[in-house]
């Protein structure tokens, strides 16, 4: 057996640089494990699809996605800001281009556009393997903590 010399993944089949996701929220936690991978620019998103990730038709279903793509740039935006301030969704949206499957590594990579005072705004390409299949934009109100 031969191994592709560009392959990242782990034995765990986790790609390299993902750890388990260390911030659980009620709607996520049956979605566990759930995975990150913090950059300068960014906190992406992951997981395996199983089947309690998808809809009837066994594709990953698009509230699971949006959801994570919304927490993707939310975190991405709040890892800009420097962590001193909460953010609100002000306004998402996302386009479904392709299939994800089970079994298929999900990944969500966020792009911060700009950071203001009051408004933060991102973008994401949302990959299963490595194919797009979606791509989203958000912006989130950024209230700062109080003193």
């Amino acid at each position: 057996m031969t191994t592709d010399p560009t392959d990242t993944t782990g034995t765990d089949g986790i790609p390299a640089g993902f750890i388990r996701h260390a911030r659980s929220s009620p709607l996520t936690a049956p979605w566990e494990p759930l995975y990150a991978k913090t950059t300068a620019e960014a906190v992406m998103l992951g997981l395996r699809i199983r089947e309690c990730h998808t809809n009837s038709r066994g594709l990953a279903h698009g509230g699971l996605i949006t959801a994570l793509a919304d927490n993707a740039m939310g975190y991405s935006c709040g890892l800009k800001l420097g962590g001193g301030a909460r953010l609100l969704t002000a306004s998402l949206a996302i386009d479904f281009i392709g299939p994800a499957k089970i079994g298929q590594w999900l990944q969500i990579e966020p792009e911060v556009i700009k950071v203001g005072a009051k408004l933060c705004v991102a973008q994401c390409f949302v990959t299963a393997d490595g194919t797009r299949c979606a791509r989203a934009n958000g912006s989130f109100s950024v209230i700062k903590a109080k003193e």
